[in-house]
């Protein structure tokens, strides 16, 4: 392949250093590491790695024997960046830096900026050239500017590309590559109705068991799967198909492995000097030292690497309390307090809305996302306000009751009922994404089907209705791979997923399932055009704990409806009575219990008519069935709205009312009084409220809430029973009004702590 790139292009220049020192330089990625180039006619490959502490540098590798003799560096003032041009060295050699230290030690350290790495357990990094990666994903891109993740559905899918899928048969791990991944997934993810797929791992680590979240190689999609080049098609193919790609990152810590930046020049180089504040003692890791302008600029020109050069549409920021908080898995005495006495790492914060500014303010329509697990303020607010400047955040408080109430047994729900509308209290004090994530899976907590109360009929529709629940409440989804066909066991990285459980009904059943509540969800509107204000959001009945049922209403920016009714228990609802926000017909759009998924599909409630009965809060209710253990969705009428009078026809109208208001004075007294009397007794609304025929009066009250009024007695225990349970759920009104109540941040800390 033909050299394009002069050495003059690439070399680091003075500004190049300055701005590097003032943590601005948001491109150093192509100055530093090894770049493929040009020098007076020759080609050759120009090194540059940031060692200040160093007493000297060289170049080691497959092109020099790796003596340490021969490709000296020269070093570059006042950062302490070593450079030098070596002809001999190509692309596809193995290469290292061998640093002197002040100690007079000799370590040997792969490239932090390298672009491609050897396939572990080796740990050097490979020479390679990215400069002409192709591209074919124009119209993503452009449509990305336009993109406004708040207004539009986000439903991930999480992945780890080892345990995914892999080739049986085969000697080595049998792990896909990045190309045939691409076509795999993207054809699974199309059918299935995700939005977007959430990478784990993909910068190069050593351990496969940390999942990829220690680091060594922040700028080198890791080798296991392939070359750059391969991790470019993959993008570029999801794109073309419509899906967008996030990626796990990891700037909160880093391992100490020998090649890695632990000490990187013999010194503290990326991580605070001090291990009270440089060092994770639960992990393990070391933590970077945010308060260096070079440290920050090597994180930050790392996200806008991902986003700008390889076309990745988000980040999910990994660990950010750990960040936030000096005193993250700490004892006291062995975290130091900042300058003001409080547990607050001042310089994360501020690296945070440094990053979260320049990521989101170069590239509109990507989305940064913060895995932080406790109750700090404004996570997703704007750094103008004193924000961190997130697009969303996990919400972890949701993700904790919700599965903790899912796997209580149905008979004890009803005092635990708080775990299922807590968190509208706080849900609109940030722009959560509701997670089901592989943390969830992992570590003796069972995999989602496997929390599930009960025998295996039970397992199944309890998670039927719980997918269904999450996907009616506001905020963007999340779901772990395995969890959308009823993965048993846990999920292990060291092998692919249980892939042979679709050959069981119950199975490929709960796949189809989670197959049309997707589609259903990208095609509604209502389910995610308003998911961070109360105008999209409105509780019917909160409060039914003793039947374990919720409704509520999710609405889009038009005005039009979803209800959405769940009864948490194992008991058939008949007559359920609750309160409609507008007069007619009610249509059952999804059924968690469907035959067709799965369930009894006993019971479909077919169009549902609306009575003049009031209700929590409505002029009008329904009365419904609902399955055992299920969820509803139902298509709530449009509202009526009177036309725009015709002006014609309104001076028709005036002409009209003048002559009849001439002709009265004319007339007697008492014709004009019995003209009066019928407007006075057709009133619609005196009927509706004054109940006229007291004979008939019994038989609407008692035809309602299907309690006492039922035709057949053998039925009407149970409606008696119920009856008690659905008047209660009228104090909804006074939850269905707490816009004015919306953050209730402080609430929030106790679900997330």
């Amino acid at each position: 392949m033909a050299v394009t790139i002069n050495y003059e292009q690439i070399r680091i220049t003075e500004l190049d250093s300055y701005l590097f020192g003032q943590g601005t330089h948001y491109e150093i990625y192509n100055k530093m590491g090894a770049h493929i180039a040009k020098k007076d006619g020759k080609p050759g490959v120009y090194f540059a790695v940031w060692a200040p502490h160093a007493v000297n540098v060289s170049v080691i590798g497959e092109f020099n024997d790796w003596d340490e003799t021969k490709d000296k560096m020269k070093r570059g003032e006042p950062l302490g960046i070593y450079t030098c041009f070596v002809p001999e060295a190509k692309k596809g050699d193995l290469y290292k830096f061998c640093i002197e230290t002040q100690a007079g030690e000799k370590i040997y350290k792969a490239d932090p900026f390298a672009n491609y790495a050897e396939l572990r357990p080796g740990t050097a990094s490979r020479i390679t050239d990215i400069s002409n990666l192709n591209w074919s994903d124009s119209k993503w891109m452009t449509a990305r500017e336009k993109w406004d993740n708040k207004e539009e559905p986000v439903s991930i899918y999480e992945v780890h590309m080892g345990s995914w899928m892999r080739h049986p048969g085969r000697e080595d791990e049998g792990f896909y590559t990045y190309r045939e991944f691409a076509e795999a997934i993207t054809k699974y993810v199309k059918e299935m109705g995700y939005t977007h797929v959430e990478l784990m791992g993909i910068a190069e680590h050593p351990f496969d068991g940390s999942w990829g979240y220690q680091v060594t190689g922040y700028y080198a999609p890791t080798a296991r799967y392939g070359t750059p080049e391969d991790f470019a098609y993959m993008v570029n193919y999801l794109h073309k198909n419509n899906i967008g790609v996030i990626l796990d990152w990891v700037p909160a810590h880093f391992p100490k492995d020998a090649h890695g930046l632990a000490d990187f020049d013999g010194t503290p180089t990326f991580e605070y000097p001090d291990p009270r504040k440089g060092e994770h003692p639960d992990w393990g890791t070391k933590v970077f030292n945010y308060e260096k302008p070079e440290v920050s600029n090597f994180l930050l020109a790392n996200a806008l690497f991902w986003v700008e050069h390889y076309h990745v549409d988000g980040l999910r920021v990994d660990a950010v309390a750990s960040m936030l908080y000096l005193d993250y898995g700490r004892e006291d005495g062995q975290w130091i307090p900042n300058k003001f006495g409080g547990n607050e790492n001042l310089e994360a914060i501020a690296f945070f809305k440094h990053l979260n500014s320049v990521v989101c303010g170069r590239n509109k329509g990507v989305m940064m996302i913060a895995e932080e697990s406790t109750a700090w303020p404004k996570v997703t607010g704007s750094p103008e306000d004193d924000g961190l400047g997130f697009t969303l955040k996990w919400n972890m408080g949701w993700m904790h009751d919700f599965t903790e109430y899912m796997k209580l047994d149905p008979y004890f729900r009803k005092n635990a009922h708080h775990m299922m509308t807590f968190s509208m209290e706080y849900a609109y004090s940030e722009n959560y994404i509701l997670v089901l994530s592989h943390d969830e899976v992992v570590h003796l907590k069972c995999s989602m089907l496997g929390k599930m109360p009960g025998d295996r009929e039970s397992k199944f529709a309890n998670l039927k209705l719980a997918y269904a629940y999450m996907c009616g409440h506001p905020g963007k989804k999340l779901l772990f791979m395995g969890q959308d066909f009823g993965q048993f066991i846990e999920w292990d990285e060291k092998k692919q997923l249980d892939w042979m459980l679709l050959s069981y009904d119950k199975h490929r059943e709960l796949q189809g399932y989670v197959k049309d509540l997707n589609h259903f969800y990208r095609d509604t509107p209502a389910l995610w055009q308003v998911d961070y204000s109360w105008e999209g959001f409105q509780w019917i009945v909160p409060d039914d704990s003793k039947q374990s049922v919720v409704a509520f209403l999710r609405k889009d920016a038009n005005g039009k409806q979803i209800l959405v009714v769940c009864n948490f228990n194992p008991v058939l609802r008949e007559g359920y009575a609750l309160g409609a926000p507008v007069a007619g017909t009610y249509k059952e759009v999804l059924n968690s219990d469907d035959e067709a998924f799965g369930g009894s599909g006993a019971v479909h409630n077919k169009s549902v008519r609306t009575h003049k009965k009031p209700m929590h809060g409505f002029e009008q209710s329904i009365t419904i069935t609902l399955p055992p253990m299920s969820t509803l969705y139902f298509e709530v009428p449009t509202k009526r709205t009177r036309k725009a009078a015709d002006p014609a026809k309104t001076v028709k109208k005036t002409a009209a009312k003048k002559t009849a208001a001439k002709t009265t004075k004319t007339a007697k007294a008492e014709p004009a009084v019995k003209e009066e009397k019928p407007k006075k007794t057709s009133t619609r609304k005196v009927k509706a409220e004054a109940e006229p025929a007291p004979e008939k009066a019994p038989a609407k009250r008692g035809r309602k809430p299907k309690a006492e009024a039922a035709a057949a007695p053998e039925a009407a225990p149970a409606k008696r029973g119920r009856k008690p349970k659905a008047e209660p759920a009228e104090a909804a009104p006074a939850a269905a009004e707490k816009p004015a109540r919306k953050p209730r941040a402080k609430k929030a800390a106790k679900t997330e702590e």
